[in-house]
């Protein structure tokens, strides 16, 4: 592990600790609705007996962070960074990308009004909300979200995949020397 490796993991555990001290928060509203509305973020010993911590959104908010430590991780692999023309490769592109997209993702999640809640498979939704910006009467919906997160990921991976470099195989003695011939002869 390098200096910038250690550098990203030390970043990545702040981030996870400043999660789980700031969890999300659900909160009952015993007046409107027996159901959970999304309350927002706040100090984990302020908790009420009316605030559940919303578990689906805390631990995604984890899987982002320790994805994009990952990410973080692989570019900044010491071993692998080469000079070259190119500054950064298809590969680092696609990851950084997703890493980008992981964060937007969590940022703007999908909301839906407790007044629309249904039992269906995949719930209705109204729109994208910033994250911090509270929506009275609004639930965060969880299955939207994970199907965001997973998609990002498998397109990640695809890309990831489809972008890696050739390698050059190495000549056996034989062509080495027959390669060598090659040029000497067309030196004279």
């Amino acid at each position: 592990m390098n200096r910038n490796q250690a550098i990203a993991l030390g970043i990545a555990a702040v981030n996870i600790a400043f999660i789980l001290l700031f969890p999300p928060f659900d909160v009952y509203s015993i007046a409107k609705t027996p159901i959970p509305v999304f309350g927002g973020f706040d100090f984990i010993l302020n908790r009420t007996q009316y605030m559940v911590i919303n578990t689906s959104v805390l631990v995604l908010e984890v899987a982002v962070v320790l994805i994009n430590a990952g990410i973080a991780w692989l570019l900044l692999d010491a071993k692998k960074i080469e000079v070259t023309p190119r500054r950064i490769s298809l590969q680092n592109a696609t990851l950084m990308v997703v890493a980008v997209n992981l964060v937007v993702i969590i940022l703007f999640p999908p909301f839906e009004s407790v007044f629309a809640i249904t039992k269906a498979a995949i719930p209705t939704f109204e729109g994208f909300y910033f994250i911090f910006a509270r929506q009275t009467n609004h639930v965060i919906v969880t299955t939207i979200l994970y199907l965001e997160v997973v998609f990002v990921l498998i397109n990640g991976a695809l890309f990831w995949l489809i972008f890696r470099e050739k390698k050059q195989e190495a000549m056996t003695p034989e062509e080495a020397y027959a390669l060598m011939m090659e040029m000497r002869k067309r030196g004279k």
